[in-house]
């Protein structure tokens, strides 16, 4: 059945296409956190053992947001490693670097989720998609107040 929500096809494919990028950006950050979680180490491991875990649940969560909006604008939403390898812009961590380089990667890795978000909701507004809009911009703040706090803890 044929899609008619006000996006033109060519417009729901561009902004699908940025939502996977942000979909890939968001697991592999979430695998990433979810690691540190079970590896930190130090004098900062219950803080960040707590944090961390606050975090992935986060990120767990928002997974099926941008996945869902994916689907409803007639797109498949990626669903492999291979497929979130190809799309993503963080690079997996294989190491168990100490408190101080996971916290820099996780500040990283939010930083270029925020970037990614920006750049889908520069798609969705200019192809009038309040809600893929609506998406990012809630992305963006999660991800720009996560980078501020962990940021912080580097001072």
């Amino acid at each position: 059945m044929d899609i008619d929500i006000g996006i033109a096809s060519k417009d729901r494919k561009k902004i699908a296409n940025s939502l996977s990028h942000l979909l890939a950006d968001t697991y592999t950050l979430y695998l990433k956190t979810h690691s540190f979680h079970w590896n930190v180490t130090g004098p900062m491991f219950n803080a960040l053992h707590n944090m961390f875990m606050v975090q992935y649940n986060e990120l767990w969560l928002s997974l099926d947001e941008i996945a869902e909006r994916i689907r409803a604008l007639g797109e498949v939403a990626p669903g492999s490693g291979a497929q979130y390898a190809k799309l993503s812009s963080i690079k997996e961590e294989t190491g168990v670097p100490d408190w101080q380089g996971m916290v820099t990667q996780l500040v990283n890795g939010h930083e270029t989720c925020a970037r990614t978000a920006r750049d889908a909701f520069k798609k969705a507004e200019g192809a009038n998609d309040q809600p893929s809009a609506d998406l990012a911009t809630t992305r963006m703040q999660a991800h720009e107040k996560t980078a501020w706090m962990l940021r912080s803890l580097l001072q």
